[in-house]
């Protein structure tokens, strides 16, 4: 089935991907933007995920200090999002990539960052208190780890979530 330069455009606007990948996932879903769409970030994870265990001691010793306040100024986060290069510290994408996890913090609150500085018995269930493991707030169908799995796939870079702060008026 022929796909329209337009349903390309879209496809490609959403998940990032190059014109071929996104042209050849619109004709395996015969057209259909949404499946392309889920198509290629489910790849975009699984190639994210397999090179970050390629990287896993790979330096990332660059990266930003992202700050963001919520709430009229209720609620504020500072969060150390790492990569391996400053080339890549300074795009727009690893930019928009820790906004999205500062958020994620202040809407979420979570405890700790992944399993490696949980307790040893942790008293509730991993999505509720480690921010790797929780449901992204903007789709619940993909979780923080995935989020940065996304981003190193696309990135090309070790991404790594190296220490947050989170601050609650009254709290």
């Amino acid at each position: 089935m022929p796909v329209s330069a337009a349903d390309v455009k879209t496809v490609r606007e959403r998940t990032g991907a190059g014109f071929i990948d996104s042209k050849n996932a619109l004709e395996k879903s015969q057209g259909n933007i949404e499946a392309a769409v889920k198509d290629l970030i489910a790849k975009a994870i699984a190639k994210g995920v397999s090179m970050a265990d390629k990287r896993i001691n790979t330096a990332a010793s660059q990266g930003v200090v992202e700050s963001y306040i919520h709430g009229g100024g209720r609620i504020g986060v500072i969060l150390e999002l790492n990569c391996e290069t400053d080339f890549v510290a300074r795009t727009d994408e690893f930019h928009k990539l820790a906004h999205e996890i500062a958020m994620q913090i202040a809407a979420m609150n979570p405890q700790f960052i992944g399993t490696t500085d949980l307790p040893e018995k942790p008293e509730r269930p991993l999505p509720e208190i480690s921010l790797m493991h929780m449901p992204y707030v903007r789709d619940g169908s993909r979780t923080i780890k995935d989020l940065v799995a996304e981003g190193i796939a696309k990135m090309g870079e070790s991404i790594r979530i190296r220490r947050f702060t989170r601050y609650e008026l009254g709290g």
